[in-house]
């Protein structure tokens, strides 16, 4: 991990140490610690786009659904569609070449893990691995065309209707032509009427390679929220945008459904409470 980034990661850990909402992720690039709740679950009907001057990608549509399986556990999967639109400009190559593809990306399966319990004055602590599985077609730049990995730290403090997230990971792409490299994030979001909440974040990658279109580095600052629907407060509707502010010009968009439902009785609410609001002791109870 080059040194740009290493300090940028331990900037990003110990600013969220010094900071009721919850869990973040989708819309934006910086994700949480928190798990879905047990017996609850997740589902996302989304449209996302990242580009650079050497390549533009789309996802659209995709599919997420979240699962709280067992208590601090949380288990994800994401089935995708989405386009590959190279530049093919000269300046690029041989990056940016070759013809314009739809069809089935790589699926997307991880497991999300609360290590430790939000307390007073320290974050919650959390990791959440991902796997991401060779169903495009590497041929077209639908995929990678091998499993790849991410493997992530994330840290989460609430204060009133103010949240922090942060943290960071390094992603493993064992591919000719993509390398591996770090990337790390840090979100603030205020939750403003019980139907809007916003935030903001700051999100950092390495060079993905000459096969991909994040070519360079780049950091970005990117605005989203979600809108609460006032017939249905498990139903929202999420969006972010963003632009690079350091490094090589780069584009993020994400808009998206969001729906949740789970069981709730006596025993969930026991198994889940050490998650709802800061505790006063050693965060390891």
């Amino acid at each position: 991990m080059s040194g740009f980034f290493s300090k940028l990661l331990l900037l990003l850990l110990l600013a969220s140490a010094v900071t009721t909402l919850w869990a973040q992720g989708p819309p934006y690039q910086t994700d949480d610690p928190v798990p879905v709740d047990l017996h609850h679950y997740e589902f996302y009907i989304f449209g996302a786009a990242d580009g650079t001057p050497v390549e533009f990608g789309s996802t659209g549509p995709a599919f997420e659904f979240n699962w709280g399986a067992v208590p601090r556990v949380q288990l994800h999967a994401v089935l995708p569609w989405g386009g590959v639109f190279p530049s093919n400009n000269p300046s690029y190559v041989p990056s940016g070449t070759g013809p314009t593809a739809f069809g089935l990306n790589d699926t997307e399966v991880g497991i999300k893990v609360a290590i430790f319990k939000e307390t007073k004055h320290l974050p919650q602590f959390g990791t959440f691995p991902m796997f991401e599985l060779p169903t495009g077609n590497a041929d077209k730049g639908l995929g990678v065309g091998k499993t790849w990995y991410k493997i992530p730290v994330w840290l989460q403090k609430n204060s009133g209707k103010w949240l922090v997230d942060g943290g960071g990971g390094y992603q493993v792409v064992p591919q000719t032509g993509l390398r591996d490299f770090p990337y790390a994030g840090f979100l603030v979001k205020k939750e403003l009427s019980e139907r809007l909440e916003l935030g903001a974040e700051l999100f950092a990658h390495g060079r993905e390679g000459i096969a991909a279109a994040q070519t360079g580095r780049s950091a970005l600052i990117d605005v989203g929220g979600y809108y609460h629907f006032k017939h249905n407060p498990n139903e929202q509707f999420l969006f972010c945008y963003g632009h690079s502010v350091a490094g090589q010009t780069e584009n993020y968009a994400y808009a998206g459904m969001y729906w949740t439902w789970g069981k709730d009785d006596k025993k969930d609410t026991a198994n889940n409470a050490w998650m709802q609001a800061p505790s006063t002791g050693s965060g390891l109870e």
